[in-house]
This record gives C-alpha cells, structure tokens and sequence, in this order.
C-alpha cells in the first residue's frame, strides 16, 4: 500500500514539472516581438479558410527526389534562432512576407528577409548558394539547367492564379483567348478592334526571367512569344498594377494575390470564364501554377522551420484569405489540365 502511494505521489511530481516546463516554452514564445521585419505588400486580412493546408505539399517534377512534407505540431514552438534569405518570385512575396512575419513573432531570434526578383533569379540564385530559398513560379528545371536544378529540393507551398487586368474605366472586361494571344503578341494594336473604345492598346509586360510571364504565355497566349514593351517592363506586381492603372489604355497580368483589395483595375475574364479560386480548383480557369519554395539541398534548420510553419495548420486559413489557392481542393480534371506540369 505504501509503495503504490509513493508510486502515485512521484509520476504526479513528474507531470507537474513537465507542465512547467510546457507553460515556460509558451511564455518565451510571445515574450519579444521586437525582431526585424521584412517589408509586406500583403493587405491585412481575416482568416476565412480553415482548410487543412498541410496536404497540398506535393512531389516535385525538378529532378529532386524529396520534397517538402506537412509540418509537425510544434512548428509555433519558440527556439528557432539564425536567419532566412528568400527571394524572387513576386507573386508568391505577398505571402512569403505576410508568413515572415508571424514567424518572426513566434522566433524573435529568427530574422527573415522576403525579396522578389523574379522566379529566374530566384532560382539562381538559391542553386549557387547565395539565399537559402528561392522562390518560384515554375519547376527549378524550366529555368535551370538539369545539374543545377538536381541540387533543389522543392517544396510546394500553395497555387496561384494569373489573371489579365486593364484599368476599370477602360470598359473591358472579356477576351477571348486569341484577342489575347492578338493583344500581347502585338497583331492588335487599338481596343476598338477587340470591342472596347477607340485607343491605344499599351502593354505592360514582365522580364523573360519572371515566372509569372512564363506561366501567362503557357497557359493564357497558349505559348506564343510576348512581345516586349522595356518602357513598361517591371517584375514587381505592385508596380505592374499601377502602371496600369495609371496608364490610358493599358493591361498586364497579375497573381489572384494582388487583387484581393484592389479596386482601379478590372480582371479581365478569358473566354468568358472568370478568374477565380473557385474556377481555378474546378478546372475551367487554366491560368494558374504552383508557387514553390526551393532549397539548395535539405536547406538550413531555420529555412526548414519556415518552410513547414508555412504549409502547417496554424497558417492554413491565412491562404485562401490572400488570394492564393490550396492544392488539396484541386478537382482531377484541373491537375488533368496541368498534368504535364506535375510529371
């Protein structure tokens, strides 16, 4: 009788110091919120989505023979310490910036900083070492060469959703696919010719390294070569977006992401099919990709740790709210439509 007591008044002992232990790995996970940040081009917003995130990792087609995986449950836990370089894509830097942040609330001694660029660069310049993630619109061996990108190890983090846009005083707001192939190749030259006013069609276009561009020629000008405006040439979405909203008779494309909040541009529809979430995950709208975050390698413990806080569920219903789509929601017949990007 006695040995069972002191028995019971031991493992009571030991779960008290672990839950004091637990309270304390709590307390110095909220207690600075003073580490750098990185600058946001990400609209505050509220969660709506509380779709588990964590499925929508997938295998990488670019010669890497692991990919990412779902996040533990621990990935809010403090302790991550060192910093974290990402850069290039710009329609995945909303949400690269708006996760920087809340990490770094989580890992005070964490610093991460978010750049765009452009997928190309990006993908540059994870392969040669120089940041620790590289962030891409498109599989590492579409901008690689195929031993360079063998060293990357992708890791799908979301989908994104391109969509032509135009001034919304413009009047326009549906193409078909070849008055938009006509548009951006150049043939047509006058609005009045694809049903819109008497005036000049101006392109704001992106560089050859920009994945947005690649994945707007593949699956929107069904891959005829865009003609080039360099007045007008920028890889910063929020740029794009105000040039055209700025210029007369103008039009670009941009991820889902930056119109969440924008009101002086109009998303142009394709063959009468709207850009959207919902037609992206159903398969009638093709304009979309994956948005990857490639490391050199496994990467460094803290690109890891940010990797996985991002597809984990604490940041699932974040995604959706910022205009970026969830893997795991894409029906057969849209994967069927990109089955030769997923190889």
């Amino acid at each position: 009788m006695k040995t069972r007591k002191l028995v019971t008044l031991l493992t009571v002992a030991a779960l008290s110091v672990g839950a004091l232990a637990g309270c304390g790995d709590s307390s110095s996970a909220s207690s600075n919120n003073s580490a750098a940040s990185t600058t946001s081009t990400a609209a505050d917003t509220t969660a709506t989505s509380t779709t588990d995130f964590a499925a929508a990792s997938a295998a990488s087609t670019a010669s890497t023979t692991e990919t990412s995986t779902a996040a533990s449950t621990d990935n809010t836990a403090s302790g991550i310490t060192g910093t974290v370089n990402a850069a290039g894509s710009s329609a995945l830097q909303p949400l690269a910036d708006a996760v920087a942040k809340k990490f770094m609330e989580i890992n005070p001694d964490c610093t991460v900083t978010v750049n765009g660029g452009g997928s190309g660069e990006g993908l540059k310049q994870v392969a040669d070492g120089s940041i620790d993630i590289g962030d891409s619109d498109v599989f590492a061996d579409e901008k690689l060469d195929a031993d360079a990108a063998a060293k990357l190890v992708d890791h799908q983090v979301a989908t994104v959703t391109m969509a032509p846009v135009v001034s919304s005083n413009l009047g326009v707001s549906d193409l078909t696919t070849d008055q938009l192939i006509s548009i951006f190749t150049g043939k047509t030259t006058n609005w009045k010719d694809v049903g819109g006013p008497d005036q000049a069609i101006v392109l704001v276009t992106r560089p050859s390294s920009s994945g947005t561009r690649a994945t707007f020629q593949k699956w929107a000008l069904n891959g005829e070569e865009e003609a080039s405006n360099e007045s007008l040439e920028t890889d910063d979405s929020g740029t794009l977006l105000q040039t055209v909203e700025q210029t007369d008779g103008a039009i670009g494309y941009v991820a889902l992401s930056y119109l969440v909040n924008a009101t002086d541009v109009t998303a142009v529809k394709i063959d009468g099919v709207e850009p959207s979430l919902e037609n992206t995950y159903n398969g009638t709208y093709k304009v979309w990709s994956y948005e990857h975050m490639y490391t050199n390698g496994d990467g460094s413990d803290a690109a890891q740790a940010f990797i996985n806080y991002m597809t984990s569920d604490d940041f699932a219903p974040e995604i959706e709210a910022m205009g970026y789509g969830v893997a795991s929601k894409l029906t057969d017949d849209a994967k069927n439509a990109h089955a030769d990007t997923q190889q």
